[in-house]
């Protein structure tokens, strides 16, 4: 099994004043077989992390090491970290059938040169393993579905024998019942090839439900990381309680519980706030506690790593920065679409799919 390490990782766009930190010295780590999940609103700099890991964004500071060798230096390190993106149409060619894409990247697994049949077996052996049939080889991308596609674009992955997966909101764009369609393989993919995963979203829903740790992040920085039951249970930083206050239940509204005071936008990240960047808008911060005023000149991530959870936050030990989950602790259970007790059987996962691709295309 492969692991994952990101040290003080920063990512930086344009020059002189108008110059913008996307990615702050993030350090996070994915241990060998895990599935570690990145979570936070748009804009705080998720995607542009996981495009920097595999080198599709600029490092201004910092490395990503593979097994411990530095992808910037091993191009055979980088080949082996590989990514899923949002959109799974605009990521495969719309002119190569799904077997035309699989053979591409068998092409390229390292260390190995597979003859046209070996390819050919090896084809329809990750077709079987994301729950498509033999058939779905010689289809075009149009003529899938979208959560077809998505599978294409992870059987895609898994054919080079990668060591981490990055998947950036792949299940952004389906529907909620393909959504839980696409997580039940996911999850059935980790625990069968033991790949270790950095798993990107905006829904708590959805990575309470795939996660063996889950990290938080805000402008650019990760203000909490924990494991994903402890997280959920006892979230440390406000910023989180927010997020998981923003989880629709029924009989209430999330504005009643930890909501962001003051601007509900995130700030300009041009110019980020000084002190803690989150004060502007915390709910048990300065705005709420004048006393709190360390909040807007000393910055929380020092000391960060002496906290719980690794809290960016200067109250992550008070009761009253600590806290629980809104209505008690958020339980990992199975968002909707996705079965109870379990993953869905991979010939559910199929014809919830196969229906789908029918509407689309009668």
């Amino acid at each position: 099994m492969t692991g994952l390490r990101i040290e003080g990782l920063t990512v930086r766009f344009g020059r002189g004043r108008r110059a913008m930190t996307a990615v702050d010295g993030v350090s996070l780590t994915v241990p060998p077989g895990r599935i570690v999940s990145l979570v936070g609103e748009s804009g705080s700099g998720k995607s542009t992390l996981a495009r920097a890991v595999v080198g599709l964004a600029p490092v201004a500071a910092g490395r990503v090491l593979l097994d411990g060798r530095d992808i910037a230096s091993d191009a055979a390190a980088r080949r082996r970290i590989q990514m899923v993106f949002q959109d799974p149409y605009a990521s495969l060619n719309p002119r190569m059938t799904v077997g035309g894409a699989l053979d591409e990247a068998l092409r390229t697994r390292p260390g190995v040169r597979l003859t046209r049949e070996q390819r050919g077996r090896e084809t329809g052996r990750l077709l079987d393993l994301v729950a498509l049939s033999p058939e779905h080889a010689g289809a075009l991308p149009g003529r899938l579905s979208g959560g077809q596609r998505q599978r294409v674009a992870l059987a895609r992955a898994l054919a080079v024998r990668p060591g981490v997966i990055v998947a950036d909101e792949i299940t952004s764009a389906l529907d909620v019942s393909v959504q839980g369609a696409v997580l039940n393989l996911v999850r059935d993919i980790q625990a069968r090839s033991g790949t270790s995963m950095l798993f990107i979203s905006h829904n708590l829903e959805v990575v309470r439900y795939v996660s063996d740790v889950i990290a938080v992040m805000y402008l650019g920085r990760i203000v909490e990381a924990a494991p994903t039951e402890e997280l959920l249970a006892g979230p440390r930083h406000p910023y989180t309680r927010s997020l998981l206050a923003a989880v629709p239940r029924l009989g209430r509204s999330w504005r009643e519980i930890d909501a962001p005071v003051g601007d509900l936008d995130a700030p300009d990240p041009h110019h980020p706030p000084t002190g803690c960047r989150f004060h502007p808008r915390c709910p048990v911060g300065p705005r709420a506690d004048a006393s709190r005023s360390v909040c807007l000149i000393l910055d929380p991530q020092s000391g960060a790593a002496e906290r719980p959870h690794r809290a960016a936050c200067h109250f992550a030990d008070e009761p009253a920065a600590s806290g629980s989950a809104p209505d008690g602790p958020m339980r990992a259970e199975e968002p909707d679409g996705l079965s109870g007790g379990g993953r869905t059987p991979l010939a559910a996962v199929a014809a919830t799919d196969d229906e789908t691709a029918t509407k689309e295309h009668p």
